[in-house]
């Protein structure tokens, strides 16, 4: 069995050198994350700290070992990853959906890291017509080759939009007139009872925490899935499927266009 979270990824999506990360980020490269060696204090480390300013690219400090497991050339202490995709904005998104007269339909992940988990979530999104994915610039999985494999794609095709505050995100979409619903095994009320033929936005939590408590307190209602064996809860994204094809199941029974 592969071992994804220590399978290293290939010299070809890095960038190293501290440089060479600044031409990157200054041209305007889609930046996934960035490694860099703790305590560095040089003039170049903050040219680069002062051209990330503004921009939502989460930068990790680690040991000076780990940058060399990844490559052995000279990486000065800093190893940027190449996003495969270009991110967008949900400000951006969300006008253009009500303008084309359909009800905007949203997943977000809180906390969801598995790339696995995360690019069958994607995949499932794509074929359901989700408008966009909402990621968090911190604590949640990378697009990288897995994900994109296992999104059989549809990372490549479907909005991605990763942003640094979650709870700014959710009353955005509150104010832009979206019902969000966060998944819990603790609420009582079933997925099936909720009316989902308005527009919506799904938040999805880890497996191990759920939607973070600050977060569901910006909810308009919390759904579970009725789990009827002895094992209390489905992987994120077979629930994730669940809940998006209720909408779908919804949405088809009406019309779900506006007007």
């Amino acid at each position: 069995m592969i071992n994804y979270k220590n399978k290293q990824r290939p010299e070809k999506d890095m960038i190293f050198g501290i440089r060479a990360v600044i031409e990157a980020v200054q041209a305007g490269k889609e930046i996934d994350k960035i490694l860099m060696r703790r305590e560095m204090t040089s003039e170049l480390s903050r040219e680069l700290f002062a051209a990330l300013n503004g921009l939502q690219v989460p930068v990790q400090y680690v040991p000076l070992e780990k940058l060399n497991k990844m490559t052995m050339k000279n990486h000065q202490g800093v190893i940027a990853f190449i996003s495969p995709v270009a991110y967008q904005r949900i400000e951006d998104i969300i006008p253009g959906i009500y303008e084309e007269g359909r009800l905007p339909f949203i997943v977000v992940l809180d906390g969801v890291t598995d790339v696995r988990n995360f690019g069958a979530i994607a995949r499932t999104c794509e074929c359901a017509g989700v408008d966009a994915i909402i990621i968090p610039t911190k604590g949640g999985a990378s697009i990288n080759a897995d994900a994109v494999k296992t999104s059989a794609g549809a990372l490549m095709t479907i909005p991605v939009c990763r942003e640094a505050n979650i709870g700014n995100v959710l009353k955005y979409l509150v104010s832009s007139g979206i019902k969000i619903i966060a998944a819990s095994e603790k609420a009582t009320k079933k997925y099936t009872d909720v009316s989902l033929s308005e527009p919506i936005a799904y938040i999805m939590g880890s497996e191990d925490e759920g939607v973070s408590s600050d977060y569901l307190r910006l909810c308009d209602e919390m759904v579970s899935i009725p789990m009827l064996g002895t094992i209390d809860s489905l992987n994120v994204s077979v629930a994730a499927g669940v809940l998006i094809y209720e909408a779908v199941r919804q949405r088809g029974l009406v019309d779900s266009s506006i007007g």
